[in-house]
């Protein structure tokens, strides 16, 4: 007698995204693409599955990723070590020295897609999650630096998150970090009794990760030890000021964190984090910096890169907080009373289209209330209204649905269909 099937189950930490919610992964990704667009920035695609030493090189080996949280094996075909990627950058270094995309020019790039690490499962981390990465490579100077973290400022408008705080450091150059590193094994040496197992295992690979640490105990020792601003150089210090001082020119608010240290190996000089109490403790929504020595370190020639990595698991759970009903599966849902009217929708609804608009027409002969509250379900901004009287006249009604939308305009109105486009990009 056959046995009955056991059923699978998605693996821990890997997580479906059904049509609901993948509606809102869409709505906000082709948003993150305009916004990249307008920047300059272009698309590459690197593989998910590297050779395990870019990473343990590129990202550092006394780190949590490398130490404990990459996905790695060996290939039966022919022994070698290969790993799925836990983050973006290394493989994005790898592609441009590979393919020589520095020769002429600097570039500004960015990928979106799935990571991979083995850590414990919990509120906004998964062990397969996305990320946006942008990268600038090639670039020199505070401007640069300033310029992505203007570009997250406007995202974070654009997505209306106002609970999204900026902080920022500068890690220095290497042979100050290397003058810091000292004092740091000797304040610490001095503490040992203070120090957890991770901490103790750290101390002389990589004793600046220390200060990152998660251990509340050990937050005192932490605080009280040196710091590496005091041993930053003048042109160091005059990049960092010119960053600041940048971003006071934008009106992006910053706050100074000395601990801000980066989980990864590769950073120098700038390194921010963008933070949110709004996500328990998983509060870092992006992180990047600067990590000039990266692409000469994976074998390229010496080149200035700086970066950022966006969550999107966060940051869609943050959206979803800032727009009643989550985001937006479209613009507009248009809504009728007869089959006339359905096809005079349909048509319009084209139109629409043709303007970039993202429309859903209701398919099916349902009353008005059943439609609405399935275009309220939507999170459109608007619903278009197709009934008799707007049929007879050649008009359609616009209904507002989002609250700030109605607030700002009157919240029904009566259009020509001529007008209907126009009427809508006032909104939307």
């Amino acid at each position: 007698m056959m046995q009955p099937f056991q059923k699978v189950r998605a693996l821990t930490g890997m997580k479906d995204i059904l049509p609901d919610a993948s509606a809102r992964w869409e709505a906000i990704e082709d948003l993150v693409r305009r916004w990249l667009g307008a920047y300059g920035y272009r698309n590459i695609r690197t593989p998910v599955l590297e050779q395990t030493r870019l990473f343990s090189r590129g990202i550092g080996e006394v780190t949590d990723i490398v130490e404990k949280e990459m996905y790695s094996f060996t290939d039966t075909l022919n022994g070698e070590q290969l790993t799925m990627r836990p983050e973006f950058t290394a493989g994005v270094v790898r592609a441009a020295i590979e393919h020589n995309l520095l020769y002429d020019r600097p570039q500004r790039v960015y990928s979106m897609g799935p990571v991979f690490r083995h850590e414990r499962p919990q509120r906004g981390r998964y062990r397969q999650f996305h990320q946006v990465d942008v990268e600038a490579l090639g670039f020199v100077g505070p401007d640069i630096d300033a310029e992505l973290i203007v570009m997250l400022a406007r995202l974070w408008r654009m997505l209306a998150l106002s609970d999204v705080r900026l902080e920022l450091n500068s890690l220095g150059q290497a042979d100050e970090r290397a003058a810091h590193r000292v004092a740091l094994v000797d304040y610490f040496e001095r503490h040992l009794d203070g120090l957890d197992d991770d901490a103790r295992r750290r101390l002389h690979a990589n004793p600046l990760r220390i200060l990152d640490t998660k251990n509340p105990a050990m937050q005192g020792l932490v605080d009280a030890a040196p710091r590496l601003g005091d041993f930053l150089g003048a042109e160091s210090r005059a990049h960092f000021e010119g960053v600041c001082h940048r971003l006071e020119e934008a009106g992006v608010a910053y706050r100074l964190n000395p601990r801000l240290v980066r989980g990864l190996d590769y950073y120098n000089l700038t390194v921010f984090e963008w933070v949110t109490d709004r996500l328990g403790t998983q509060g870092t929504v992006c992180g990047g910096g600067r990590y000039d020595g990266l692409v000469e370190l994976l074998g390229g020639k010496a080149t200035p890169a700086i970066g950022f990595a966006i969550g999107m698991e966060r940051l869609l759970e943050l959206w979803n907080q800032a727009i009643a009903g989550g985001g937006r599966e479209c613009d507009v849902y248009v809504v009728h009373q007869s089959d006339a009217a359905q096809r005079v929708a349909a048509l319009a609804a084209e139109r629409l289209r043709d303007a970039g608009i993202r429309v859903i027409v209701h398919s099916g002969s349902h009353g008005f209330k059943s439609q609405f509250k399935r275009a309220d379900g939507s999170g459109a901004a608007a619903a278009v209204i197709f009934g008799e009287e707007e049929l007879s006249a050649g008009t359609a009604s616009i209904k507002w649905l989002r609250s700030e939308e109605a607030l700002a305009r009157a919240q029904q109105k009566t259009v020509p269909l001529e007008c209907l486009v126009d009427e809508l990009r006032l909104g939307i």
